[in-house]
């Protein structure tokens, strides 16, 4: 074992570039993190600079990085698909051989039926939508009727809006679960999410209460064979909720951005527990890349950046650092707020890196599951190629 620890950073939906197919899913010319410099006139970003992000493609205001410890490159997605779900999973060492199903003109009538009949609920909308806007249409319908916003995307994702004067968050959280049950087959959306939301009439804002009732893995992930291992995991941010509820010894929750790293900070510094450490950044997805907005995205990267400064100076001398993402989400295409199909980066520090490497192009995001499995010795038949022969001779 050469690494004693592993922390695995999600940056969600910080994509680098459209890949090879990203035509078949509407997504040609996508480049979230290159797009959003652009439109911020240059980005400041000394943390990841120095991890070698602008030697992976041209981000304006981050230069390729002259420090002489870094290891980087960019990963394809080898799964179909570009949600959360397939993406995580597949960074644990799980592909897709078929995309989890969508329903871009709304659920079954008889499936509404039936999870209404189980949920002795009643509900409306039933199509693809914003969040944020949905609400704001179909809130005063809702406080007044006490039906269920129903509402899906792009996303293979079922979702339930509800104010918390209507229904309090746990009694949404149960009615997703009813919704989570029945959602199987055909009909095994990625994600159940529970939308919480308060406020009055033209001012209704979603809560920190979001809750994502996702599918488990159908077979092991690199969490599962760590816990099988005897090496203890923690999961920070949405990431619990990803992998279903499995493969974490612990879990920590956090609300935002800000939440996880401080999360992240913390636990680098006083946890001698657990072996390998996963969280996930998710305001740069539902805060501005779903929102368009590549000004709150540019302040999001510095802020995340600031973080990661901290964090670098707070690692062991034993810990192997990774940053990635499951998707792009490039909020300058006007014409969609949907998730995208890119590469993600792929940055590695650790005390212990004696020269830079270039990692390359990766086939599959599953090369970081790999990686891990090769350093803690553990048999697997995980996808993917392990690079740890390239970041330690």
């Amino acid at each position: 074992m050469y690494f004693g620890r592993v922390i695995v950073i999600v940056i969600d939906a910080c994509g680098v570039g459209a890949l090879p197919d990203a035509e078949m899913y509407g997504d040609a010319g996508a480049a979230t993190l290159p797009h959003v410099a652009r439109a911020a006139g240059g980005l400041h970003l000394p943390a990841m600079e120095k991890l070698g992000l602008g030697n992976i493609v041209e981000i304006q205001g981050v230069p390729p990085s002259r420090a002489p410890q870094w290891c980087c490159g960019k990963m394809a997605e080898k799964s179909p698909g570009k949600d959360s779900t397939t993406g995580h999973w597949e960074i644990a060492g799980l592909t897709l051989e078929e995309p989890f199903p969508t329903f871009p003109n709304g659920f079954p009538h008889e499936l509404v039926r039936e999870f209404e009949h189980r949920a002795s609920i009643k509900t409306i909308g039933n199509f693809p939508a914003s969040g944020t806007e949905i609400i704001q249409k179909l809130g005063p319908h809702h406080m007044e009727t006490g039906e269920v916003i129903l509402y899906t995307s792009a996303d293979s994702v079922f979702q339930l809006a509800a104010h918390e004067d209507v229904y309090s968050p746990e009694k949404l959280y149960d009615i997703c679960g009813i919704a989570r049950q029945l959602l199987v087959g055909q009909y095994a959306v990625a994600r159940v999410i529970a939308r919480p939301f308060v406020g009055s009439q033209g001012n209704f804002v979603r809560t920190a209460g979001r809750r994502d009732f996702s599918l488990k893995p159908p077979k092991n992930t690199i969490l599962d064979l760590m816990l099988a291992n005897g090496k203890e995991t923690l999961a920070i941010g949405k990431v619990y909720d990803l992998y279903g509820e499995r493969g974490f010894s612990n879990r920590i929750k956090a609300a935002n951005n800000a939440e996880v790293m401080n999360s992240v900070i913390d636990s680098v510094r006083t946890d001698h527990q657990h072996h390998m450490i996963v969280a996930n950044c998710v305001d740069f997805d539902m805060l501005w890349g779903h929102r368009n907005d590549e000004k709150g995205f540019a302040r999001g990267l510095v802020e995340f950046d600031f973080h990661l400064q901290t964090l670098l100076g707070d690692l062991r001398g034993d810990d192997l650092l990774f940053i990635t993402a499951d998707h792009g989400c490039d909020p300058t295409l006007k014409t969609s707020t949907d998730h995208t199909r890119e590469y993600v980066p792929l940055l590695v520090y650790s005390h212990k890196l004696r020269s830079a490497v270039y990692l390359g192009t990766r086939e599959t995001f599953a090369d970081i599951a790999a990686t891990i499995a090769e350093n803690f010795r553990i048999k697997h038949s995980l996808t993917g190629k392990s690079f740890l022969s390239s970041i330690v001779s």
